[in-house]
């Protein structure tokens, strides 16, 4: 008799009835195989949720099979010692039984919805493991509100019934509430400008999202929205939740495209990845973050977060391509190409940005990466033909602010650089920018070991303070002029240089790009191949 597929709930139950399991099998062997009509007494287990008006053949083969163990072990008690423990075997099979129903699966239902109305009625409806699944065409200004209690391993399902066929036009918003919910193949295109928060995995400030997943969706726009108009297309509440696979581009005007949102401690440990990250044009001030995780009021809480494996192409928002206002996230094996801004620590500590590909072919104000704060490490990265200068420099460490406020910029502390490369960089190593005249402490307790410059052109180090926090070991800087006073643990030599593969397009964004409509793929702007 199969229980779970698992010996550890039997024993439970046995225990529970003070029977041992020898004592169980050798009272089910002998009786296990009475006929049908010995199993009088049993009735049908109940309609099953998902399948309402009869149990399953498998359950109800299971119930008869209970049924003749239950009344064969009564008969055989009323002649054996213990006759008194009949109602512990009653009990103990009763128990069994329901255990066997909890542990069949459940049939999945689909809801197949054509409007708001339905999609709500249908929610409300889905069990763990069911679909609801949303009709072709356009849903436009549909406010979609999609909660629901899912597990991890029967999430909840809403989908488009052909992925990029479903489309949110409009003021269209989605709004998720729950656990373990999950949103497949859906496009928002040319997203209201009056839309200030296109998708929140949240309903209200009360009813979070948890464990959750957008995937295979795309935001897509066109339009160009007025700076002053603020809007955010992708808003991560709660925490555990993982975007992967999504594309967003075109976005316009004020507003990071996803933002991070750490409300309480142990929010945070989001997951995104495999995502294509498309062209945005520059906005001209701040607020055109593409990735913003925490801000500055709790930029001490820990984030948690991996960005990894995705594509970030023209990102040109702002100086902050990423900006990272919180402790602990990682970001590893992304492409930045072309984009004229930086993977920023802005604000937090102990964050890791490790073996990421900065690719500026040679495009205007193409940055790396910039340090601020304490326990950071930069390492394995890879840097190539790079304009940018100042903070959109290779790799910039900014000068800190006594005691500084949460929202300005704390010293560095502890940093390690290790291993990275820089290929024909204009301006790789800046150290000490300030832009704050009250900005008078230099990176302290940092090691800067094992990396390779190759910049014939260039000068490798531009030195704004004093360096004496900093300690050299083992790299290998060769250019056009050191640019500081020989120091040991570098070597001005050109050292072997080995590039890192750029993620590929092919991996990164939604399933069905090929499908989009002409007047929604980007064109490049030059005829570079991608890589």
């Amino acid at each position: 008799m199969p229980l779970l597929n698992a010996g550890k709930v039997l024993v439970a139950v046995l225990q529970a009835l003070e029977v041992s399991e020898a004592t169980y099998h050798r009272w089910r062997n002998p009786y296990g195989g009475m006929k049908k009509h010995g199993s009088r007494g049993t009735s049908p287990p109940p309609s099953h949720p998902h399948c309402p008006g009869a149990a399953t053949a498998v359950e109800d083969g299971m119930m008869k099979r209970l049924g003749r163990d239950h009344w064969a072990l009564r008969a055989r008690s009323m002649h054996q010692p213990g006759a008194g423990r009949r109602g512990s075997l009653s009990s103990l099979f009763t128990a069994l039984a329901l255990l066997q129903l909890a542990a069949t699966p459940a049939v999945a239902k689909e809801f197949l919805v054509k409007d708001v109305h339905e999609l709500k009625l249908a929610a409300k409806s889905a069990r763990p493991g069911d679909h609801v699944i949303m009709a072709e065409g356009e849903w436009r200004d549909a406010k979609l509100v999609f909660s629901g209690q899912g597990t991890k391993a029967a999430p909840i399902t809403l989908r488009a019934a052909a992925p990029g066929k479903t489309v949110m036009t409009g003021a269209s918003e989605l709004r998720l509430g729950g656990e373990n919910l999950v949103v497949d193949g859906l496009l928002f295109q040319n997203p209201a400008a009056t839309v200030s928060d296109l998708i929140q995995f949240r309903v209200d400030s009360k009813r979070l999202a948890f464990n959750c997943r957008l995937t295979n969706c795309a935001v897509i726009s066109t339009l160009q929205v007025e700076n002053s108009q603020e809007s955010r297309w992708v808003n991560l509440y709660g925490s555990g939740h993982r975007v992967d696979r999504c594309t967003f581009q075109g976005k316009s005007g004020k507003g990071s495209t996803l933002v991070v949102w750490l409300v309480n401690t142990g929010d945070g440990r989001h997951q995104i990845e495999q995502n294509y990250f498309g062209p945005r044009e520059k906005l001209g001030k701040n607020g055109g973050e593409t990735i913003r995780i925490g801000d500055s009021k709790t930029s001490m809480l820990a984030g948690d977060c991996v960005v990894e494996n995705n594509l970030f192409e023209r990102c040109n928002g702002e100086t902050e391509c990423i900006s990272n206002k919180s402790c602990g996230n990682t970001y590893r094996h992304n492409t930045f190409l072309e984009v004229s801004g930086t993977l920023t620590l802005r604000h937090g500590n102990d964050c890791l940005v490790e073996q990421n590909v900065f690719l500026g072919n040679k495009a205007r104000g193409t940055g790396g990466v910039r340090i601020i704060g304490e326990d950071h490490i930069v390492r394995g990265n890879y840097f190539e033909k790079l304009t940018g200068d100042d903070a959109r420099s290779a790799l910039t460490f900014m000068m800190g602010i006594p005691n500084s406020p949460a929202d300005r910029y704390f010293q560095v502390q502890r940093a390690i650089v290790q291993d990275n490369t820089f290929v024909e960089c204009e301006h790789t190593l800046l150290i000490g920018l300030s832009d704050d005249r009250k900005a008078t402490l230099p990176p302290i307790e940092t090691v800067i070991t094992g990396n390779v410059v190759v910049a014939e052109k260039y000068t490798v180090v531009e030195a704004r303070c004093p360096l004496d926090g900093i300690t050299w070991k083992q790299n290998h800087f060769f250019g056009k002029d050191l640019g500081m006073p020989p120091v040991a643990g570098v070597e001005t030599d050109n050292a072997m240089v080995a590039p890192l593969p750029p993620v590929s397009r092919a991996l990164v964004g939604v399933s069905w790009r090929a499908k989009l409509p002409a007047s929604m793929k980007v064109r490049p702007r030059s005829r570079r191949k991608p890589p």
